[in-house]
């Protein structure tokens, strides 16, 4: 489990003009990432757009970044869907592609109850080879017992970790002194340091994409001790992150990356364009950085 300790970009989904997915760009984004040091990739998640895309632009997705890539880096697989059946269309089509795991966020709208939320997760681990990280997005799915489903499943040796998308870091921190060590994801970017200090073993978050050496500045330096360096890059971190939120912060993570030269286009509708004064923002923002 250790070899997927670090740091992933939760990618990006670049599209061209006319809105559909852009497969070249998507290869530049991955090799801007990994040629900056990552330790690999959170494919097809909030931050991809995924619930914005047919499963068939998922799945593709996946191939791509898959056949690109060819096992240079850890890759894991966001599937979660709200049809169990789907997430295991996109989890076989994730294994053949060559990804390291899949992950998957609970089931929503429906406000399942904790045992069908159970058996889509050991349906989706059963379908194939992949060790599973649970996606924990109390925010975004309105299910907040998550703690409950992976101890439900702790004995399961393909349960691999936790991606922990939340501002309750105690709960974080019990997620690492369950019955068996997992690996745990801290999944807001503007408290990484503080998620580390709790136990987190890495991070998956979206500004990994344009500024990774902060991120790896972050990391490396509470690895190595240094707590006073990790705080100030967060810091660092935190001021971009503060800047980007008043004008959409998927929108603006876009446009920086479209100044850094990495073509990424805009946001899939409903998302709205980018403000003028959000554009010279992030403008300001790529050439900081």
């Amino acid at each position: 489990m250790n070899k997927f300790k670090g740091v992933y970009a939760a990618l990006m989904t670049p599209f061209q003009a006319n809105g559909a997915v852009d497969y070249e760009a998507l290869k530049v984004l991955v090799d801007h990432c990994i040629d900056a040091g990552l330790t690999g990739l959170y494919v097809g998640g909030s931050t991809g757009e995924g619930f914005l895309l047919t499963e068939e632009e998922r799945m593709e997705v996946f191939r791509t970044v898959g056949k690109h890539l060819g096992g240079k880096c850890n890759l894991f697989a966001h599937v979660g869907a709200i049809s169990t059946d789907s997430a295991i269309r996109m989890a076989k089509v994730a294994e053949d592609s060559g990804f390291d795991a899949v992950s998957a966020v609970a089931p929503f709208y429906y406000s399942f109850p904790l045992e069908a939320i159970k058996t889509y997760y050991s349906d989706i681990m059963s379908a194939t080879d992949l060790p599973m990280i649970m996606y924990n997005f109390p925010n975004a799915g309105g299910f907040n017992g998550m703690l409950d489903v992976v101890n439900a499943f702790i004995h399961n040796e393909k349960l691999l970790g936790i991606k922990h998308t939340s501002q309750n870091l105690f709960e974080l921190e019990r997620f690492k002194h369950l019955e068996r060590d997992l690996t745990v994801f801290n999944g807001f970017d503007e408290m990484l340091v503080a998620g580390l200090s709790m136990g987190a073993d890495g991070g998956i978050g979206s500004t990994y994409n344009f500024m990774p050496k902060i991120i790896l500045e972050i990391y490396n330096s509470f690895n190595n001790g240094d707590i006073s360096a990790a705080q100030k890059a967060q810091e660092k971190a935190n001021r971009i992150i503060a800047d980007m939120i008043p004008y959409g912060v998927f929108q603006m993570e876009k446009e920086i990356l479209n100044q850094l030269g990495v073509p990424v286009g805009e946001c899939r509708k409903p998302f709205l364009p980018l403000s003028t004064e959000g554009k010279a923002k992030a403008k300001e923002i790529a050439e900081m950085l």
